[in-house]
């Protein structure tokens, strides 16, 4: 829930680094409020049509847009990536999917032009 929350604080900072476990965690707790607010809308009837999504999930939907964009950007520099590159996810299949193995490769262990070392950083071992 940490990482959830330090991702919000940085809602949005697109400058820096984030670690593997920053995304992917902020990831896992999006997914779970994600799908309480879906649950919510759907027992109180505040479905727009069919579509199983309603009031409550665009709200948060809309509200962590920035902040999950943020973050990944922030690991595509990690990787050592421009955060333009984010732009691949628009290629048909392959982009998804490299996107993914960016989302998944362990970060450069040096400082880079985006910054020091997350890790570094949280474990307090930054170099001076």
């Amino acid at each position: 829930m940490k990482w959830y929350l330090h991702v919000l604080k940085n809602y949005a900072n697109f400058n820096g680094r984030a670690q593997r476990k920053e995304l992917w965690m902020f990831i896992l707790f999006n997914m779970i409020f994600g799908l309480a607010a879906i649950f919510l809308d759907n027992g109180m009837g505040f479905t727009f049509g069919a579509s199983g999504y309603g009031f409550l999930y665009s709200i948060y939907a809309l509200a962590v847009f920035i902040p999950g964009l943020a973050v990944t950007v922030r690991r595509l520099h990690d990787v050592g990536k421009s955060g333009w590159f984010y732009l691949i996810i628009f290629i048909p299949i392959i982009g998804a999917i490299w996107l993914l193995v960016l989302m998944c490769t362990i970060g450069e262990y040096d400082e880079n032009e985006y910054g020091p070392n997350p890790a570094d950083i949280e474990l307090g071992t930054e170099m001076q």
